[in-house]
């Protein structure tokens, strides 16, 4: 079974500086209807202007990736962290016992687009940890690349929850699949772009929540970037 999650039906919010868009509800957005798939919990689309950003703010007991599209962004965390996170670049901080960090963009004139993504973690009370590697294009090009994962195999960061996060960036015409494992729950979000998930098209901010299906089959109809998880 596939149901999908139009971007256009997304929780929104325009503070000015921040153009942001939920997948699940977050914040002043919440719809009992989207409260998160298996284990992840927010798919946030951000966009912010030059110059601006989060100021100092505290989480825990929540694994959070970041994902540049576009622009960079700036972080600086309570555990003495400071990066700079660029397309290619993910991110991974555990927020574990609680940890505070920001997040600014250091550009004068280009904005920065990303996704933050949360998942909840397989324990509370984890020690805060921190990662950043870079996934390069060629990787990405044609082929799924783990970029996240419980056991950071294969050059992946590493989560504390039974989770594979796998990207691609296809060509029109491009296809690429993946097996889901019995038992095994996917959701798909389309970063960029419009593609055909087992025969359903989807655009840009488009996710899908699969379930009871034996792989998934993407083929794009136009230059796509897509993230697919695969959840317990």
């Amino acid at each position: 079974m596939i149901e999908l999650r139009p971007a256009a039906e997304r929780g929104h919010a325009d503070h000015g500086w921040l153009d942001t868009r939920h997948t699940f509800s977050f914040a002043s957005y919440h719809d009992p209807r989207h409260m998160g798939f298996r284990s992840l919990r927010v798919i946030n689309e951000d966009r912010v202007k030059p110059g601006e950003g989060f100021g100092t703010h505290a989480h825990r007991d929540m694994e959070i990736l970041t994902w540049v599209l576009e622009g960079a962004l700036a972080h600086k965390d309570s555990m003495g962290n400071g990066s700079v996170i660029r397309p290619g670049d993910l991110q991974r901080m555990s927020a574990g016992t609680g940890v505070t960090h920001s997040e600014f963009n250091p550009s004068a004139d280009e904005r920065v687009h990303f996704l933050q993504i949360w998942l909840l973690p397989g324990e509370r009370g984890l020690p805060p940890g921190y990662e950043q590697k870079r996934f390069p294009p060629e990787e990405r090009r044609g082929e799924f690349r783990l970029i996240a994962a419980r056991d950071g195999r294969d050059g992946a960061v590493t989560i504390h929850q039974d989770a594979d996060l796998w990207t691609s960036l296809l060509k029109p015409g491009e296809s690429v699949r993946r097996a889901v494992g019995p038992g095994r729950y996917a959701w798909l979000h389309v970063a960029r772009g419009a593609i055909s998930l087992n025969g359903k098209a989807l655009g840009a901010g488009d996710g899908a929540a699969m379930s009871g299906e034996p792989a998934v089959e993407i083929t794009a109809s136009a230059d796509s970037e897509v993230m697919l998880f695969d959840l317990a």
